[in-house]
């Protein structure tokens, strides 16, 4: 096994630190969630988390790492008889991003259960788990079905395996850390809220200590295990300081004062459900324990509120995390205790407390975030500095060589449901239908690989006819693996929305692009609800431009859309010819996921020789390739050329106005997108 890099020899990175401490301290406190850019030491920190936690206790043999005080009445590998248990260090397992249902929950032999009426199950990696820590990195990343396990098992502290009536169920309470880069996308909320608390990283800017981090870990490569000894001094001193805060956080004393700070706190950010009100009173508890102290103070609190509200607050993609310092203050001011005449009459914040060079230092505020995590301004009405006419001399968007500044987006709305016909198979989604592991059964067949999901009915259909040869006595089904048939089901997938977002001066009034931009962001917010990956292509002047390639982070799409600029010429079939560039890169990286393509223009094509033509001839190569497309007419005035419904024809696609893209338009029936060839 190779030496960890030792956690105490992490340079900066406090609030990192000091979130995975506390969750050491006390891991009712429900995990933590890392984001950051990438080499920010996320997994680095982590795993070295795993030498400081106190061991744990087991029932010797048992597989499911049963507490020898306290055996759980339901292990499949008990009862157990009382026993001395052995001591073992806490286990930290890693779930890979792409591991099956199976590995994360455990594999029962359905053969053997169906024939035998033998529970034959082999742990997965929730078992494995079980009082130790659980990391995921690259947590956002991780499918759909996956995280609808890990949601049930850390909601109920137990795992259940199912096969059609047989069920096995053991324990399942682990540590869950996650780290994330927010530029690869988000999580889902219910996951989300499931975290205790969450740090954000980034890279020093100070050049002293970026050096230090490359001196460190220059020496740990050159020799792991010699850095590591020399650095066990600090290990050992933090780990005896971890195990004097477990014993002392029983005695620490939560007083109603803090617990009036910690619920206006959570009422003034207006976080939902009450899961945070627990996680900060059990986070504040903890670093009173951390800090030596008895007794919980309104810094307490207020460090609290920094780890465990940010993510909580967050009410769609585009929003950033983070707390407005300034109003916490405010609030633990108002609900703590009134002053006297002798002053202020709450505890003395510990002056030791936190603030050592282990990690306990205070911190846990949100650094600046990155412009791909920027929120994008929103317009409202009368936010607009021009309301001239479109096509009079004084609108700003007049079609001219100028380019024109980026203006903001309307509110965004609810879009109608925008999807790939036919049958596709790509990564688990909620937008096209698609065979999936999870959905309604619609058929069966015989099993390729390892049987997942059993159809009884077909099962027992194909085993009836041979229960004579197979000499059958009793009442029991003789099944053999033959006999055995797969369930195929039905569900939905994620697809790759590209958009082809048309920038030039035709575009270029403030009143139509701000409306363009908020159709977009609403089909981006659609994007991120049904779990697609999306990318962005503008094109205006002479050429087109690659502005996101294909990500699962839409709030990186909507920085850029926000500062998106306008003007010039509409070279549309150069930005058609791009997205099919793209579009192939992507078949060839991911050639499951099928693509819906998103062109956002009134039509217009412009600039060189025979720009029409060639725009038509850019929409039938997408329209030979079997490419689903929409096309969003974003055309106004009252003459209107038809033009966008032209191009949607080339395509072999559909037009939509920006009025019929609303859900709750009345203007028509919701408009299933064509793909080549469907309508013939």
């Amino acid at each position: 096994m190779s030496t960890p890099y030792p956690f105490t020899a992490i340079v900066g990175q406090d609030d990192l630190r000091l979130g995975l401490l506390l969750n050491a301290v006390s891991p009712a406190v429900g995990g933590v969630l890392v984001r950051g850019e990438k080499g920010t030491a996320k997994s680095t920190a982590v795993r070295a988390l795993a030498a400081l936690v106190p061991e744990v206790s087991v029932v010797p043999g048992c597989r499911f790492s049963c507490d020898p005080v306290s055996p759980d009445p339901a292990c499949p590998d008990g009862p157990h008889a009382e026993a001395a248990g052995v001591s073992r260090a806490a286990r930290t397992v890693e779930l890979p991003v792409g591991a099956s249902e199976d590995r994360l929950v455990g594999a029962l032999d359905i053969e053997r259960a169906l024939s035998e009426g033998v529970k034959a199950f082999e742990p997965g990696l929730l078992a494995d788990a079980h009082r130790g820590i659980l990391y995921v990195d690259e947590v956002n990343l991780l499918h759909d079905h996956l995280v609808d396990l890990l949601l049930d098992a850390a909601a109920m502290g137990a795992s259940y395996v199912e096969r059609e009536g047989v069920s096995v169920r053991h324990a399942a309470r682990f540590l869950l850390v996650g780290t994330m880069n927010p530029e690869e996308g988000e999580l889902r909320p219910q996951l989300l809220d499931r975290f205790g608390l969450t740090v954000e990283v980034a890279a020093s800017r100070d050049t002293d200590e970026r050096v230090e981090v490359v001196r460190r870990r220059l020496a740990y490569d050159d020799d792991p295990e010699g850095f590591a000894a020399r650095w066990s001094g600090e290990e050992s001193a933090l780990r005896e300081r971890i195990a004097a805060a477990r014993a002392l956080l029983p005695r620490v004393v939560l007083g109603d004062g803090v617990l009036r700070q910690i619920a206006a706190t959570c009422a003034a950010f207006e976080v939902d459900g009450m899961r945070a009100d627990i996680v900060m009173a059990r986070t504040a508890t903890a670093l009173a324990a951390w800090a030596g102290r008895e007794e919980v103070t309104a810094d307490d609190v207020r460090q609290a509120a920094l780890l465990a509200l940010p993510h909580r607050r967050r009410r769609n993609p585009f929003d950033a995390p983070g707390l407005d310092e300034d109003k916490l203050d405010q609030t633990l001011d108002e609900a703590g205790p009134q002053e006297n005449n002798d002053g202020d009459d709450r505890p003395d914040p510990d002056p030791d407390g936190g603030g050592d060079d282990d990690g306990g230092g205070g911190g846990g505020g949100v650094p600046p975030q990155a412009d791909g995590d920027r929120t994008p301004p929103r317009g409202e009405s009368g936010d607009t500095p021009s309301q001239a006419p479109e096509g009079s001399p004084d609108a700003p968007g007049r079609s001219t060589g100028a380019e024109q500044q980026p203006v903001a987006s309307a509110e965004p709305f609810r879009t109608k449901m925008l999807s790939v016909p036919g049958l596709g198979e790509g990564a688990a989604g909620r937008r096209s239908r698609a065979r999936t592991e999870h959905g309604r059964t619609t058929g069966a067949r015989r099993p390729q690989g390892a049987l997942t999901k059993l159809h009884l009915a077909a099962t027992v259909q194909a085993a009836a006819p041979h229960q004579r040869a197979r000499g059958r006595a009793g009442r029991g089904l003789v099944v053999r693996r033959d006999d055995l048939r797969q369930a195929t089901r039905e569900g939905r997938e994620g697809n790759l929305v590209l958009f082809v977002v048309d920038a030039s001066g035709s575009m270029a009034a403030r009143q139509r692009m701000s409306a363009v931009k908020g159709a977009v962001l609403s089909l981006l917010l659609d994007a991120y609800q049904r779990r697609d990956k999306v990318g962005l292509v503008t094109f205006r002047g002479k050429e087109a431009e690659v502005a996101l390639p294909p990500t699962s982070s839409v709030d990186a799409a909507a920085s850029r859309l926000e500062s998106l600029p306008t003007g010039g010429r509409t070279p549309l079939a150069a930005g058609l010819l791009k997205a099919h560039d793209v579009l192939r890169v992507e078949r060839l990286r991911d050639p499951s996921r099928r693509p819906l393509l998103v062109v956002v223009t009134d039509g217009r094509a412009t600039g060189g020789p025979e720009p029409v033509a060639l725009a038509g001839r850019a929409g039938r190569l997408h329209r030979s390739e079997g490419t689903a497309s929409v096309v969003v007419d974003c055309e106004s005035g009252y003459v209107r050329l038809g033009l966008a419904g032209e191009l949607a024809r080339e395509l072999g696609g559909t037009a939509v106005t920006l009025d019929e893209l609303r859900a709750d338009s009345i203007a028509g029936l919701v408009k299933d997108v064509t793909a080549a060839g469907r309508a013939a």
